[in-house]
């Protein structure tokens, strides 16, 4: 009884006293200046009733850049109708498909074309499984903690990928047109897709450690993992549906120069999706190159990110990184080449969606807070403030008088509510700001920045920030 009551007195005691102070602690002192600060604010309670009952950014919003905003552009180019990412991941994809298409468009005299992303998808899901067993089976020796193994399993089913993932994808499997495999409901919402594929591929790397900690060689894993994968495709095919083998393409033709016919022409043909990829795109299809701006990285400067790519067999995807006025140069000259422009930018700032526009300053939550959030571009890169997070297609400009580019065109993939018909105005100091990497024709490239492509390229380790999160695009 004794011991219980003195061991309840001590615990009380030892909640009575004081935490002792320690440099660097909010001390009573600096919490009383804390308050002074606020009581001598002259409109504290008006503040305090303004962004307790508003939304921030309602009471932020620039009303005189909102009046001053316009929707004409001098310079753009054919583009489909827009399209809808939904509740997925998959903007480079759409972006990707916005880039290439208008070519079969013109080519077949069509209004609007659009390919299917779930056929993309499908085997950019199929890929990412396959790329991850394998690299369990190079790291099985490695312990559970070790990075490089642990960015393996956070980061390998998603969504999120890049240009130079499609790219590798349409080269190796096709395409198809949307209507031969449109979407699905799990296509269009992937969280449920993505989180039973992750649980499926995490048991499967299990059973392969496992095999390797009793004894089993590479070639008996690598036989395992193929049985895997055939679990793997069977799960994609539930989710997205059987990617067609051959098919019949329909289109309505109408030959503009021949005016004297009265019927419209009904094309049919049968393909598989690498001959319709062969006849319409493959031969036409630039070189395309990579071009980041990122100022806490050296310029003029070859970099490649080892285990980026999302196909095993492929290469990893190299960047050169430029000042932000060549990235304009290029993508200005692209544009007025008549080729629309795939990039990667922060969409989360400064963007007003009601009506589509991406401006700085568009908030002024300077003001509206009294509160001092300027930073460099360089320092929001360093401190993680800003990444690459989405992908969308220039395919306009609109110029002054004096030539300079005061705003640029964005095919967007949300849908076709918000803008003009979908579309959103980037003004150029936006750019300047948010817009990170470009996709452009290595034709359009001076030669010094051409053969930047054939330097030696620094190695950038597969968990850099602005690396990974620049292959994860969504």
């Amino acid at each position: 009884m004794k011991i219980k009551t003195v061991t309840m007195l001590l615990a009380i005691s030892l909640v009575s006293l004081p935490l002792l102070a320690k440099d660097g602690s909010i001390d009573k002192k600096l919490l009383n200046n804390f308050e002074k600060e606020i009581d001598n604010l002259s409109n504290v309670d008006q503040l305090i009733n303004m962004v307790t009952n508003n939304k921030i950014a309602d009471l932020s919003l620039n009303h005189g850049k909102v009046i001053a905003h316009n929707k004409l552009f001098n310079h753009t180019l054919k583009s489909t109708k827009i399209s809808n990412q939904k509740s997925s991941g998959r903007c480079w994809a759409f972006a990707g498909g916005n880039l290439i298409t208008p070519k079969v468009m013109s080519k077949l005299q069509l209004s609007d074309f659009q390919i299917s992303e779930s056929f993309i998808a499908f085997y950019d899901k199929l890929e990412k499984g396959n790329y991850f067993l394998e690299r369990v089976i190079e790291l099985r020796e490695r312990p559970l903690d070790d990075r490089s193994l642990q960015g393996v399993f956070d980061s390998f089913f998603g969504d999120g990928g890049w240009m130079h993932y499609f790219i590798d994808l349409i080269k190796k499997y096709g395409v198809v047109p949307k209507e031969i495999m449109p979407e699905t409901k799990q296509s269009s919402a992937t969280s449920s897709l993505n989180k039973l594929g992750k649980m499926l591929l995490r048991s499967f790397a299990a059973e392969l450690l496992e095999m390797h900690h009793n004894g089993e060689n590479e070639k008996a894993l690598r036989k395992r993992k193929e049985e895997m994968l055939t679990e793997l495709y069977k799960f994609l095919v539930l989710n997205y549906g059987k990617p067609p083998k051959t098919f019949t393409y329909r289109y309505e033709y109408n030959d503009k120069d021949d005016t004297t016919k009265t019927e419209k022409v009904i094309i049919e043909q049968e393909y598989t999706p690498k001959t319709f990829f062969t006849e319409f795109y493959g031969s036409s299809m630039p070189e395309y190159v990579a071009i980041v701006h990122n100022p806490t990285m050296k310029y003029e400067t070859r970099y490649l990110m080892e285990n980026s790519r999302n196909i095993y067999e492929s290469e990893d995807f190299d960047v050169i990184n430029l000042p932000i006025d060549d990235l304009k140069k290029y993508a200005r000259a692209s544009i007025l080449d008549s080729q629309a422009v795939w990039f990667a930018c922060d969409v989360g700032h400064e963007n007003y969606k009601k009506g589509a526009i991406m401006d700085v300053d568009i908030y002024d939550y300077n003001n509206t807070l009294d509160l001092d959030f300027k930073m460099t571009k360089k320092e929001r890169l360093l401190y993680g403030e800003i990444a690459p997070t989405h992908a969308m297609v220039l395919t306009g400009l609109d110029t002054a008088q004096n030539g300079e580019t005061v705003k640029w065109l964005v095919e967007n993939s949300w849908g076709s509510k918000s803008g003009k018909d979908g579309f959103w105005s980037m003004y150029d100091d936006w750019f300047d700001e948010y817009l990170l990497l470009i996709i452009v024709d290595k034709n359009m490239l001076s030669e010094k920045d051409k053969n930047l492509f054939d330097s030696k390229p620094k190695m950038i380790k597969d968990w850099q920030p602005f690396f990974l999160a620049l292959r994860n695009l969504e």
